[in-house]
């Protein structure tokens, strides 16, 4: 991408994931904790140590891991869209947390000091940032010697029940929501990424899970106001958002048990470690 092509995707990540907020906590966040919960499992936080949560949105992986570190540890959740960064700032308040603080960052350019973390982790946010590579290095920049990062991306678009979305947006705006969503999904593609950027003791993961929405409703809550297509679906009208509606119910119409929906969907986990003369 260019310079001027970057700031635009920057841009329509940024204010997409500010109108997103509300329906990703509700609909996104609760069938997606398992991803959550393994790249902090994967990264093995302890006691007083200090952590970055990056593309953190409201904060799931952030409060896991502050509740692994404890009082004595120190956890940065950051996020492109500041709604996301004050929505986190409002739970910590409202759980009374002191170890925990959020900030607005690009997670291609952290605004955080070489060597200052002891682990960090990603959940599904690298396939969001312009150059993923240069996230993956930031990453690693961060973290002291010996430090450990896990990251989760969504795995084969072929493997996803929902990839039809990206395909209904874009056919009704000027440019493509997330031309490059599934690219770090191939098989060994997010470990080579880690690799590239200097990460030793590399490896990977791959799962399936079925993403389980109660009705329609929420389905197309998640699908469309709740996640990367949030700031196209703002825009639509009434009968274009109706469309849009039908025609991804319409796509996921083989996963419908009754009222009910349950999309498949792959996941992937890599985890490095920081060498300890980088």
């Amino acid at each position: 991408m260019t310079v001027r092509a970057d700031s635009f995707h920057r841009r329509v990540q940024r204010y997409g994931w500010d109108r997103a907020v509300e329906d990703y906590a509700r609909y996104w966040e609760p069938v997606l904790l398992h991803c959550s919960e393994r790249a902090v499992a994967a990264v093995a936080p302890r006691p007083g140590e200090r952590a970055l949560d990056v593309a953190c949105g409201d904060g799931a992986a952030t409060f896991m891991l502050a509740e692994a570190i404890g009082p004595s540890g120190s956890v940065t959740g950051v996020d492109i869209s500041e709604r996301m960064v004050q929505a986190g700032r409002e739970r910590a308040a409202a759980a009374g947390l002191r170890n925990v603080t959020f900030a607005r960052m690009d997670a291609e350019q952290l605004d955080l000091p070489s060597g200052s973390k002891d682990l960090a982790t990603c959940v599904l946010g690298l396939m969001f940032p312009a150059n993923p590579g240069a996230a993956i290095s930031e990453l690693l920049r961060v973290l002291r010697p010996g430090g450990r990062c896990a990251a989760v991306v969504w795995g084969r678009r072929s493997a996803c029940g929902w990839r039809e979305l990206f395909p209904i947006i874009d056919a009704r705006v000027q440019s493509q929501v997330c031309p490059m969503f599934f690219s770090l999904g191939g098989p060994g593609v997010l470990a080579d990424a880690f690799r590239r950027a200097g990460f030793e003791d590399v490896h990977d993961e791959r799962w399936q899970e079925a993403l389980r929405f109660d009705s329609a409703e929420a389905a197309c809550a998640a699908a469309l106001a709740g996640g990367a297509a949030a700031l196209a679906y703002s825009r639509f009208d009434e009968h274009t958002r109706q469309e849009v509606e039908a025609e991804y119910l319409a796509s996921i119409e083989s996963y419908r048990r009754g009222a009910r929906y349950e999309v498949p969907g792959e996941f992937v986990l890599a985890f490095g470690r920081k060498g300890m003369n980088p």
